[in-house]
């Protein structure tokens, strides 16, 4: 955080600024949002920014102990750190769900949840039927475990027979090497099919992850939870998804 960088204007909030290793103390006027941080970005590491790129901008969460992605309507009220984060290729175009081409993404439905989301018996009662349509339609299945030897395995109620993986991770994202390698391993996959727990950390962040890399992304609304109405509004608004509904 900018402690040592002084003010002297009341009006203005201390940010530290960070693009690729390099970081620098600034300030921004109080209530600047996306267009105001944009700008001061460029003001900063334009020489260095491929501006033809897609870029997200993210602020470190105290809270998760890691950068987030801006939610909507984010204005800079107290000092914080921001990152500007390249996308690695241009956000796919999304186009009609092919088995054939298709990966299943089960995140995070583990039994230490269930009394903290609201509907969550819904939202398993969607992924059970998610699954059962992925082996009938020889979809593979990846399932994500977040620290499982303190937040349990998927709940019983979520048949894993025949899945291609089941992991455990510690970060938010599922995209790590070895599901990297799982998905090579899938001749021509395109579109990844995403649901679980939850949308404005887990989903998100995997979501933008695997946009980055190129995949369609289509987010399962009724089979994904959040803390919030709110927090979820705005964590599919932000991404470059296709947002599906179970039938």
């Amino acid at each position: 955080m900018a402690d040592t960088h002084t003010l002297s204007n009341n009006n203005h909030v201390p940010i530290l600024f960070s693009f690729s290793v390099f970081s620098r103390p600034s300030s921004v006027p109080i209530g600047s949002g996306y267009e105001v941080l944009t700008q001061k970005f460029l003001s900063i590491y334009g020489s260095q920014i491929d501006v033809h790129r897609k870029f997200l901008i993210q602020v470190f969460s105290e809270e998760w102990g890691q950068y987030i992605d801006l939610p909507k309507g984010f204005a800079v009220s107290d000092k914080c750190k921001l990152r500007l984060v390249p996308l690695q290729m241009d956000i796919a175009t999304l186009g009609n769900l092919s088995p054939a081409t298709t990966v299943f993404f089960c995140c995070d439905m583990q039994e230490r949840f269930r009394p903290a989301i609201k509907y969550f018996g819904d939202i398993i009662s969607v992924g059970q039927r998610l699954l059962q349509g992925a082996r009938i339609l020889g979809i593979p299945v990846i399932v994500s475990e977040q620290y499982p030897k303190g937040l349990g395995s998927t709940v019983q109620e979520m048949d894993l027979s025949g899945v291609k993986m089941v992991f455990p991770k510690t970060k938010f994202s599922m995209v790590l090497p070895e599901v990297e390698a799982a998905l090579a391993e899938v001749p021509g996959v395109r579109s990844i099919v995403l649901f679980g727990v939850e949308t404005h950390v887990c989903i998100q962040q995997t979501a933008l992850d695997l946009i980055g890399r190129g995949f369609e992304v289509h987010i399962v609304a009724d089979a994904t939870s959040s803390r919030s109405m709110m927090d979820r509004m705005f964590a599919l608004e932000a991404e470059g998804t296709h947002i599906l509904h179970s039938l």
